[in-house]
């Protein structure tokens, strides 16, 4: 990775523009962005923020990078020679490595964000964007990656979820969950025997605004079932009509 290049900016008062808050943690942070103009506007708002910054303009480089070291999360534009965002983060889950990713891209339509969710981002931002913003989903997506790591483990009757493994278990048969699918479950057993709307679905797991016709959360919500209730004899995952979805065992 010729041209990984390393930013730390400790002394704030070069970029007034911003104070860290108290409660804000210094992150280390991957950037792979093409466009140095705009990897630079990125570098410098996150670094006045107090985070690290490492930044690669490859898609391959950013690939090596997330899976031979550590950092807190990245941030990737979709559209990068080499190799494309998207496969980065397709190649990232396959592997099984959860690092937080939000996509930075001119690709702002709805298709193109559900593309990228779906491949198993965290976020999505479409330029032009503000880094007060971008600021903003980053600490929402730790705060909520912080918040999940207080509970080790979940159950609801005879289905269990490691969050450390991140493992699901149903009659002790281990079952395959893509990463939207493993945060659905989390959510609903979080909150089970209490409804979850859809709205909340979408602020929780993909932490975005989608239109209102969009079908993201029942196609998850579909797969999800196929595999936690259609091999077994009782159903977890019920449908509130005009409500959203719960989780309960036999009543």
């Amino acid at each position: 990775m010729d041209s990984l290049r390393s930013y730390r900016f400790p002394n704030p008062e070069l970029f007034p523009t911003r104070t860290p808050k108290p409660d804000e943690d210094p992150l280390k942070i991957l950037l792979a962005e093409h466009d140095e103009q705009v990897a630079d506007f990125i570098i410098i708002g996150l670094s006045e923020a107090g985070h690290s910054v490492d930044h690669v303009t490859d898609g391959r480089d950013a690939l090596s990078y997330c899976l031979y070291n550590t950092c807190d999360l990245a941030i990737f534009d979709r559209m990068m020679p080499g190799m494309d965002g998207l496969s980065v983060v397709k190649a990232l889950r396959a592997a099984r490595n959860e690092l937080p990713v939000i996509f930075l891209t001119a690709l702002g339509d709805v298709d193109d964000r559900v593309a990228g969710l779906e491949a198993g981002a965290d976020d999505y931002l479409a330029k032009p964007f503000h880094i007060s913003e971008l600021l903003a989903r980053i600490g929402a997506l730790t705060r909520r990656r912080s918040e999940a790591a207080e509970v080790t483990s979940l159950a609801v009757c005879d289905l269990h979820l490691d969050l450390l493994g991140r493992v699901a278990r149903r009659q002790g048969t281990v079952i395959e969950l893509q990463s939207k699918e493993f945060a659905l479950l989390e959510i609903l057993m979080r909150n089970a025997g209490r409804v979850v709307t859809r709205t909340m679905l979408l602020e929780q797991v993909w932490d975005f605004n989608f239109e209102p016709n969009t079908t993201v959360v029942e196609t998850h919500i579909s797969r999800l079932r196929a595999k936690i209730d259609k091999p077994f004899d009782t159903q977890l995952i019920h449908t509130v009509r005009n409500s959203g979805y719960t989780m309960h065992g036999p009543r």
